[in-house]
């Protein structure tokens, strides 16, 4: 039956190709592939969770702390009431910024990359990725030739393909997270926790690279790095298409609606995915309510393609740009689901003894066309500004936290890991360099935990940040970008010709970083210009700020 649809549909572009000439035609294969080789979803079906003992061997306060890591995709800075807000702060974000007044909000906190999986692999190892070779993020050549084919921009750069590297390029299902390295589930397992991952995984799609094969002893989410909310035609779905966006058009041509649950074949979720994900995180809370567990829940939103509730749409009518009001109602999604997850927890005894981690992946996208996300900061995903980087960045744990800590010191996604790991009293793996800090003792004991720079490293375009300065290092156009983050921490006035010094100095720390990273576990296919200072859907200003980012 796949077969037969994906016959007819080929015959169906080769229909377009003798009616509307053979680019037509080649764009809409190309375009449509993916969608097209992908395997059938079936019918929705329940997930339940396996249950824990029928009561607790200890007392909740007397026990290891539960663990929960909750993950957006793709959030901006102001996003969230807390830093600013959609909308001009009109889009009230309360769960979420619970989390800062119950506990502790890291004003510099950083991403592991300024790209998902690469993030995600830092955080779930709590190592930089280059060290492990996960430099780039695993795309499909096919994907990558669309946004090669019609992401040119009059005035910008050229959107470099390279042909080249395209035999050395393994089949997208077998990049991922090296076996080599340990997962924040595999380090918490044997130490008595029950493992679950929830949402998007973006580390592998082989097998033994899939979530229930590392770690996780429960896995119900998508393993490559969007998926659908809804149906595009569902009658509860409001969609926003970018039609000046590459990305957008290859996600609505070949997204599925469809979850996995430990390995299964795909199958529709029930409703709008923000809340089902929350549900099904609810449901793992109250199986595992007796023992220690540990709950990687990875949202997928407010990734594109941007798709809201109408409910959350039309609750928002003050909103008069159409895919802003989009944008904000998935926001509110977002919320609505963490304040459910903190509910969840306060209601069966849990929150006093769990940590809840809340971060995003990397900052806004230039791509969705909103100017405003990642304020106050310049930049976007993908780059190494701290609109790419800076994130937002909370940790409660009443237990052990005070309520409303705020630490200024710079922070990151391979802390995540070390914090788990000293709160869940779990020595580190031996043999290997890992590069967070516990965060607990950085709250209560700031004095013990010594300074330390910060790395990021795609490609030729390198970044390093001190408790003062910021470095970037970019090859093409070979240059060098030095911030005083503390009198300048928005990166609005380069002064690396004032001070050489300090720029010789973090340039010595940048090169031996590099020194000590892994080759590429494969090759870069794109190189693609981004301007700094406007999203996507703005004209190109002659003389403006662009970075080359590689992929």
């Amino acid at each position: 039956m796949r077969l037969l649809r994906t016959i007819v549909i080929t015959v169906a572009g080769l229909v377009i190709f003798l009616g509307g000439g053979i680019w037509l035609a080649q764009d809409y294969i190309i375009l449509h592939i993916v969608g097209w080789l992908a395997p059938a979803v079936a019918p929705n079906r329940e997930v339940a969770f396996a249950a824990g003992p029928a009561a607790p061997d200890l007392p909740p306060q007397q026990r290891k702390p539960n663990i929960i890591v909750i993950l957006a995709d793709d959030l901006g800075f102001n996003d969230l009431t807390l830093n600013g807000g959609v909308a001009g702060g009109t889009v009230p974000t309360p769960n979420i910024d619970s989390l800062a007044r119950d506990g502790a909000r890291f004003a510099n906190g950083y991403a592991g990359s300024a790209t998902c999986a690469p993030s995600r692999a830092s955080l779930m190892t709590g190592r930089y990725p280059s060290r492990f070779g996960f430099e780039f993020t695993p795309t499909a050549p096919e994907f990558m030739k669309v946004i090669a084919r019609f992401k040119q921009q009059p005035g910008m750069p050229p959107v470099r393909f390279h042909n080249e590297n395209l035999a050395d390029m393994p089949s997208r299902e077998v990049l991922g997270l090296p076996r080599s390295e340990t997962t924040l589930a595999e380090l918490l397992k044997p130490a008595g926790y029950r493992t679950i991952h929830i949402g998007k995984w973006h580390l592998g799609e082989a097998d033994g690279l899939r979530p229930e094969d590392r770690g996780f002893d429960e896995s119900l989410g998508f393993l490559f790095g969007a998926a659908m909310f809804l149906p595009e035609e569902d009658p509860s779905a409001v969609n926003a298409k970018q039609a000046f966006d590459p990305i957008d058009k290859f996600l609505w041509a070949n997204l599925p609606y469809a979850v996995r649950y430990n390995g299964s074949k795909p199958f529709a979720p029930k409703g709008y995915m923000t809340d089902y994900l929350t549900e099904a995180a609810v449901k793992a809370i109250d199986a595992n309510t007796n023992r220690p567990f540990a709950l990687y829940l990875a949202y997928n939103a407010p990734h594109t393609p941007l798709q809201a509730l109408k409910s959350d749409y039309d609750a928002l009518a003050h909103i008069e740009d159409h895919r802003l009001r989009v944008y904000a109602a998935m926001i509110r999604a977002l919320d609505r689901g963490v304040g459910q997850i903190l509910q969840a927890l306060k209601e069966r005894g849990l929150d006093d003894n769990t940590l809840v981690f809340f971060s995003s992946d990397n900052g806004g996208a230039h791509y969705i066309g909103l100017p405003d996300i990642n304020l106050p900061y310049r930049g976007w995903k993908a780059t190494l500004y701290e609109g790419g980087t800076h994130v937002p960045f909370l940790l409660k744990w009443p237990r052990a936290i005070p309520a409303g800590t705020v630490i200024d010191r710079p922070v990151s996604h391979t802390d995540i890991f070390s914090t788990a790991a000293a709160a869940a009293g779990v020595t580190l793996p031996t043999g290997r360099v890992f590069d967070g800090l516990d965060l607990v003792s950085l709250i209560n004991a700031p004095g013990l935990i010594p300074e330390r720079p910060i790395f990021w490293q795609t490609a030729g375009y390198r970044a390093v940040r001190t408790e003062v300065w910021k470095l970037q290092v970019m090859t093409d156009p070979s240059r060098s970008l030095l911030f005083n983050m503390k009198a300048d921490p928005t990166e609005r006035a380069d002064v690396a010709a004032t001070n050489p010094d300090v720029v010789r100095e973090l340039t010595s720390l940048l090169d031996a970083f590099k020194r000590a990273q892994a080759k590429p576990l494969w090759p870069m296919l794109l190189e693609a210009p981004v301007a700094i200072d406007r999203p996507l859907n703005t004209p190109a200003k002659p003389g403006e700020e662009i970075i080359y980012y590689a992929n």
